[in-house]
């Protein structure tokens, strides 16, 4: 099914949808998340021992960003988890949503739970800036106020609160195409890779298939964005992820930076201090209003704090760190 409305992406220093995303208010299709389906009686009690947030604890009103980790505590997927009536949606990146469905299936045995791909069904859109409030209120009366607060409006969809205080939107393609021109006089329309960018500017990590399986949700600061529970119990990948959290020396930590070149997911970091051992990777990466490319970079602690980090060789561009929204320990 194709969506209801599409937005060319652009990228570049005069990138106006760049520039609307940091100093306007502006509406996104999120066409590079994709969305899996958890019904049945079982729905809740076979996620609660699949992911890493604590599923038990989402109800209709709330929601939890997560991930899907391999045996070995690193992450397939992570996500924003949300609960419906009929049961749980996961929007992920959308180039991990087919293997992460095929996975996971292959866990459900005799539980009662349908999984279910419904990316083609469901419109994901994302809106931020200081007019979103009022803008989404004539369409969700009862906005959350809140973050991780989730309302809902039958004949709309439903619309989460984040973090950072924009909004993300799961629409039926009828109500995406209305709610856009709705939107169109206070919301400026922009493409994916602006909504991308604030999401690198929040110090939201996204895990796709460039850095599948190369993390363990600490090295993105995933626990401290609430996506991991430390007392909920057992989970595929928790004996490795709560070692790390209690008994380990975390190494690696992600942080925002600048670097004048073109950068991408997956992409090496190299510092002086570890000679050709790489000392990081870039998580995500998308172009700047201010030039470049801004990123969210896990790497070496140390590396970070006395040396130079470089992308992709010892003699790349030099990244310049930046402050981070949230502390990071």
């Amino acid at each position: 099914m194709s969506m209801p409305f599409q937005i060319a992406e652009a990228a570049g220093r005069a990138d106006p949808d760049l520039v609307a995303a940091r100093s306007g208010s502006v509406l996104a299709l999120l066409g590079h998340l994709g969305v899996l389906q958890f019904s049945g009686e079982d729905a809740e009690s076979f996620l609660q021992g699949q992911l890493s947030c604590d599923v038990a604890a989402v109800g209709l009103r709330s929601s939890a960003y997560g991930a899907y980790c391999s045996p070995k505590g690193r992450m397939l997927a992570n996500f924003l988890l949300w609960r419906e009536e009929a049961g749980f949606q996961l929007a992920l990146s959308r180039d991990l949503t087919a293997s992460i469905h095929a996975r996971i299936s292959k866990f459900v045995l005799r539980a009662k739970v349908k999984v279910s791909d419904a990316s083609d069904a469901i419109v994901l859109a994302g809106a931020a800036g200081p007019e979103a409030d009022q803008a989404l209120r004539e369409a969700f009366p009862d906005l959350p106020k809140e973050p991780d607060q989730v309302s809902r409006r039958p004949d709309t969809g439903t619309v989460v609160r984040l973090k950072d205080g924009r909004y993300f939107l799961a629409l039926s393609p009828p109500s995406a195409s209305a709610l856009r021109q709705r939107l169109a006089n206070v919301l400026v329309p922009v493409g994916a890779h602006a909504w991308r960018w604030l999401d690198i500017r929040s110090g939201v990590p996204l895990v796709t298939t460039a850095t599948q399986d190369r993390l363990v949700p600490q090295m993105a600061n995933f626990e401290l964005l609430g996506g991991v529970s430390f007392s909920k119990g057992c989970y595929t990948g928790q004996e490795v992820v709560a070692r790390m959290q209690h008994l380990g020396k975390l190494r690696r930590r992600m942080f925002l930076a600048n670097v004048a070149a073109q950068a991408e997911a997956g992409d090496s970091l190299y510092s002086e201090d570890l000679g050709d051992q790489a000392s990081g990777i870039v998580v995500n990466a998308e172009s700047s209003p201010d030039g470049g490319h801004d990123l969210l970079a896990a790497v070496q602690t140390a590396s970070r704090e006395g040396s130079t980090v470089r992308l992709k060789s010892l003699s790349g561009p030099a990244l310049r760190f930046l402050p981070l929204p949230y502390a990071v320990a």
